[in-house]
């Protein structure tokens, strides 16, 4: 528990933990208090807890309002803008839920070009790709491949068993750019920056193992799927004694798909991450070729993308036939694990595909299925909800740009309008979406044992440097649900430092006897 101390209220956070937990509560039997009491404790414990000198220097906003009665129990700097991190797949979502539905699914199809004789595709086989992030993704990642062996099976109940053309993927559902406006150049390795586009596999990533061998020895290194020659891996690891810290160090040269790992391992300790790569559509092929050589067809052709070949494809044409194909689950569940793991490529995907299947009314000349085309239409639910869309700044789908500006106020209203949404299915998959306090997803380890908001707080964490966000709803002590957001920018403070500030915030919403 953290107890550094304000000089100025002398009362470390320690017992602000303490003092949050023991609100008073109206005897039992007695009449609930009333708003204005319930406001004024929020105050205090606000104050108490955020004027502390750890936090000098950083800025807070923070927007309490009741769910049941519409009053604003608490606000601060709440129409201010403020950097909201992941917050922004607060809004994604709300806004695919609202326009796409929770039943939309992704459709991924498979095309032959040519006719099938004596087992021979004559032609080549094309991927045309839907935008969906699943394949291979999040619940598919102990397996990855098992869609392409399912396709494989496909051709071969057509009694494929050699491909004379090339395997081609047509990503042109969406914009080409493959990166999120105001990235940083320095988060391109990991996978929370990985690549965006109209054909997805493994989160456009592969999945390193670095294993420590003998001391001074390099670490074995192996990666999924297969140890594909898609990427070309450097291996400048080193195995150190036990007595020495180790240190995990992985660069994906910018424009390549050469990675370099300096990780210092343990011997006998495996350390795993997954890195990006570039060119998912080609990654995606190149693939799906080799496991299709796997599986017993052979290719004559290369892995390529459409956009790269001669080739063109008339979808419609009598020469052109669908042999295989997958279909998402339901948007309902990909949002689920979009807010439960902070999955920024979830994020990203589905705020194109908003750009594709709703895209806006405008005169902007933007184009078909970009960010900033589906950012128009992410506006068109936030101005439904009574947000001022005049007042915010919204660049990507998942926050990673520091370029998006978003008031708490802005956000508490989009979760109002989720709460009543008029279409139930809407509004039960947006709440589900968010992790359960002390149990699950980004939420697992906060709220934990007695903690007031122990599987009662349903909310969206964000982070960045400096900043640090907490959206979503809690109920009181007496049922009375409370919707919330709680934004920290500039801060110089520890991340949990800021974390636990926030979460004393909540826990003492759940105690109010409201």
């Amino acid at each position: 528990m953290l107890t550094f101390c304000c000089p100025s209220l002398r009362r470390p956070v320690a017992a602000l933990v303490f003092f949050a937990a023991c609100l008073p509560l109206s005897a039992a039997g007695q009449a609930p208090y009333s708003e204005s009491a319930a406001a004024e404790e929020l105050t205090e414990t606000i104050s108490q807890t955020l004027d502390t000198e750890p936090f000098e220097g950083a800025y807070w906003g923070v927007h309490i309002v009741n769910l049941r009665s519409g009053t604003v129990l608490y606000s601060k700097n709440a129409q201010s803008n403020f950097v909201p991190a992941s917050n922004v797949k607060l809004l994604t979502t709300a806004a695919a839920l609202d326009q796409l539905t929770a039943d939309y699914r992704f459709r991924t199809r498979v095309y032959a070009d040519g006719p099938i004789e004596d087992g021979t595709l004559k032609g080549n086989l094309i991927v045309r790709g839907s935008g969906d992030p699943t394949i291979g993704g999040y619940e598919q990642r102990d397996d990855p491949t098992r869609v392409f062996r399912q396709w494989a099976d496909s051709l071969k109940a057509l009694g494929i068993t050699h491909i004379s053309g090339n395997i081609i993927g047509d990503d042109n559902r969406m914009d080409d750019t493959p990166l999120g406006h105001g990235w940083s150049w320095s988060d391109i390795s990991y996978a929370y920056a990985a690549e965006i586009g109209g054909l997805v596999f493994n989160e456009n990533t592969v999945d390193l193992h670095v294993l420590g061998q003998e001391v001074g020895q390099p670490a074995k290194i192996t990666w999924e799927p297969f140890d594909t020659d898609y990427v070309n891996v450097v291996n400048r690891s080193r195995t150190i004694p036990w007595r020495t810290e180790d240190d995990e160090k992985y660069q994906r040269i910018m424009g390549t798909n050469t990675i370099h790992v300096r990780t210092k391992v343990h011997p006998n300790r495996e350390e795993t991450e997954s890195i990006t790569i570039t060119n998912p559509t080609l990654y995606f092929v190149h693939v799906l070729r080799e496991v299709l050589l796997r599986e017993g067809i052979s290719v004559g052709g290369t892995p390529a993308d459409l956009d790269e070949t001669a080739t063109t494809v008339q979808y419609d044409s009598d020469l052109v036939r669908p042999v295989a194909s997958y279909t998402s689950k339901p948007l309902r569940q990909i949002v689920r694990t979009l807010n439960h793991e902070s999955q920024n490529l979830y994020a990203e995907q589905i705020l194109r595909t908003l750009a594709v299947e709703v895209p806006p009314q405008t005169t902007e000349d933007l184009k078909p299925g970009s960010s900033a085309l589906g950012v128009k239409s992410v506006r068109k639910t936030l101005a439904a909800a009574r947000v001022d869309t005049s007042r915010i700044q919204l660049v990507d789908g998942s926050g990673l740009s520091r370029q998006n500006l978003v008031r708490p106020q802005s956000i508490v209203r989009l979760l109002q309008y989720m709460w009543t949404h008029p279409a139930p299915a809407a509004s039960s998959a947006f709440y589900d979406s968010l992790p359960k306090g002390g149990q699950e997803g980004t939420l697992e380890y906060r709220f934990q044992g007695n903690a007031p908001a122990h599987a009662n707080v349903r909310a969206k964490t964000g982070t960045l440097s400096n900043t640090s966000s907490l959206s979503g709803y809690v109920t009181s002590e007496r049922g009375t649900p409370l919707a919330f957001s709680i934004f920290c920018n500039h801060h110089l403070a520890e991340g949990n430092q800021v974390r636990s500030a926030q979460d004393v915030l909540v826990n003492a919403l759940a105690r109010l006897p409201l």
